[in-house]
């Protein structure tokens, strides 16, 4: 049986715990480094006690000279260093990036969105936005596997079948999604120490979220076009989870029947995309700890609006789970190791 060496820089926040966990089950993979910076030096278990007797390495700082030891990287860091990291890589390492640092394929949006120069221009090229169900076909041709965010997980892997199917207007799609504050990292308690977190509900980021900008890119390349749509993120008194309700337009003589079995039909062949009967009402209790997304189509007063409903983990499906399932497609491991 083939095993990989990795190495998991970044594994102390939310998500790269939850990889550790997923890679500790995973019969490919040998967990050779940790590397963290103010953590070095600590066992993980400082962070997770349910890490206490796993067979891990202690964290150490990262250093180049560790990537000859490794086949694959998990960078699992603030944004900005992962490119850092993209550029010191040997030429039988392979990148999963679970940050931002390479979703968008044009290096000045970068300054945009995210307020910083791009670090590694050059090896935006060696990338791909890779959304398994999505480009599993092309991430072997790849060096650089950059995981989608959490919140475009959701809304993405719903809205893409439909408009690469033209079955619902382009125009007007608007997008309300709440998740659980796990996905603000563990400084959202910091952040909103003055507010109560833990009870109550908020909007942020209106029109201008990050999320904003891979949504838009990845539309536009599935339907050859911009697509119009609003997309308001919330955070929601829960640890983990992501519900997204989508409002869209749906085309003439298209009924929620034909949409639902579009959908069916297009995930026939994927094991983490359930989509579930009409009006089934989504909820994240049934995804939680899981790297599932369940889908619905609900109907409306309106014969020409249907709402879709879609939720997933946000440190699973939307993170941790999402990098696994790059790697066993890119290596040809099973669909499902370090996944159930």
């Amino acid at each position: 049986m083939r095993k990989v060496n990795a190495l998991i820089a970044g594994s102390t926040g939310y998500i790269g715990l939850q990889l550790v966990k997923l890679l500790l089950k995973h019969k490919n993979v040998n967990i050779k480094f940790l590397c963290g910076n103010t953590s070095s030096g600590k066992k993980l278990s400082f962070y997770d006690k349910t890490l206490k007797n796993k067979k891990l390495p202690k964290i150490i700082k990262f250093d180049k000279n560790l990537l000859k030891k490794v086949d694959v990287i998990f960078t699992a860091l603030p944004n900005g260093q992962a490119q850092i990291i993209s550029k010191k890589l040997l030429n039988n390492n392979i990148l999963f990036d679970l940050s931002a640092d390479f979703r968008l394929l044009k290096s000045t949006d970068y300054l945009k969105w995210y307020k910083f120069s791009h670090k590694a221009k050059k090896n935006i090229k060696k990338s791909i936005y890779a959304l398994p169900e999505i480009k599993k076909s092309k991430i072997k041709n790849y060096k650089i596997i950059s995981c989608p965010g959490c919140y475009p997980t959701s809304i993405l892997l719903p809205i893409i079948p439909l408009i690469k199917k033209k079955l619902i207007e382009t125009k007007n799609i608007v997008i309300d999604s709440k998740s659980g504050y796990s996905g603000g990292g563990r400084g959202i308690h910091k952040k909103y120490a003055k507010q109560n977190l833990y009870e109550s509900l908020s909007a942020y980021g209106m029109g201008f979220h990050r999320h904003n900008s891979e949504i838009q890119q990845e539309l536009n390349i599935c339907s050859n076009k911009k697509i119009n749509f609003i997309f308001t993120p919330h955070l929601s008194p829960m640890f983990r989870g992501i519900l997204s309700t989508i409002y869209v337009d749906i085309k003439k003589n298209v009924s929620l029947k034909k949409i639902q079995k579009a959908l069916k039909n297009f995930y026939k062949n994927e094991k983490f995309v359930n989509i579930k009967k009409i009006n089934y009402q989504v909820s994240t209790n049934h995804v939680i700890n899981s790297n599932y997304c369940n889908i619905s189509v609900c109907k409306t007063k309106y014969n020409n609006k249907l709402i879709i409903l879609s939720a997933i983990d946000n440190l699973i499906k939307g993170g941790a789970g999402q990098a696994v399932q790059n790697l066993n497609i890119f290596f040809d491991f099973k669909k499902t190791n370090g996944l159930l």
